[in-house]
């Protein structure tokens, strides 16, 4: 028989017994698919930003069919998303209230002087081997170069005038910048909030004023004028409790260094 013929025949033989042992052990050893788990993972963004605290939109997925997380776990998809789960979940998905992302900082380039001008690579996270940590005087304040840029996926927040700021609108209270923080001065907060605290310095007055024109300096009038003791200090730097905030903006008012500013509801 023609050689040629014979190893065809080998090959084709040994084609049907593989496929044929594949489909048998494919068979026995599948993975179950939860239906359930698959149509919350398609409800959600895909992302895939952690900002839910799990592994990815599948853990997401996975924690919410399980009844580990509720059903409004992801923060990047909003209520759309979230009634959507409801509705594959048969539960209710319930209000809550958005969160954006908040830079505890106002010393801009005019505001808080810079020690010596830095000539590096532009990214916050890789200043630790710089003296001080930084160019900027103040060792609480945002340092400017972007690591919480780079790490938004959102175009949510941009460096302007040497601080970092956030988009309200585009930000996904995904956490993302938060994480990547060097000096954790981003934090969430309501988006309703009408008054926050802009610094981080927890130093006394004169050692604040020496790195900041604009810091907190500890002085308590907003906690001592707050109807509502809705403001507490943290070292000497003010904290607002936004569960007991009414925006009455007594604060802002009281304090000599207009650092409580106002913002405009997202």
């Amino acid at each position: 028989m023609n050689p040629i013929i014979i190893a065809a025949a080998v090959v084709a033989v040994t084609g049907i017994i593989v496929g044929i042992g594949l489909g048998v052990f494919g068979e026995k050893f599948k993975v179950e698919i939860d239906e359930r788990e698959a149509a919350i993972r398609e409800a959600l963004p895909g992302n895939n930003c952690g900002g839910c605290g799990y592994p990815g939109c599948d853990g997401c997925a996975k924690a919410i069919n399980e009844g580990e997380a509720p059903v409004n776990a992801c923060p990047v998809g909003q209520k759309p998303c979230w009634d959507a789960i409801g509705a594959i979940m048969g539960v209710e998905a319930g209000s809550a209230d958005k969160k954006v992302a908040f830079v505890k900082c106002s010393g801009t380039c005019a505001d808080a002087p810079k020690r010596y001008n830095y000539t590096g690579p532009d990214d916050c996270n890789n200043m630790g081997p710089v003296p001080g940590s930084g160019d900027k005087a103040c060792s609480y304040g945002c340092l400017g170069h972007g690591s919480c840029v780079k790490a938004c996926k959102f175009d949510a927040m941009h460096i302007v005038d040497g601080i970092a700021v956030v988009d309200e609108s585009k930000c996904t209270a995904c956490q993302a910048c938060i994480k990547v923080c060097p000096r954790k001065l981003i934090e969430l907060v309501p988006a309703k909030a009408k008054y926050r605290v802009n610094c981080a310095n927890k130093d006394k007055g004169k050692a604040v004023m020496d790195v900041c024109k604009v810091g907190c300096i500890g002085c308590t009038l907003c906690v001592k004028n707050c109807p509502k003791e809705a403001i507490h200090m943290d070292g000497d730097v003010a904290v607002i409790d936004y569960d007991k905030c009414v925006g009455c903006g007594i604060c802002a008012s009281k304090c000599p260094k207009k650092i409580i500013h106002m913002f405009k509801q997202a």
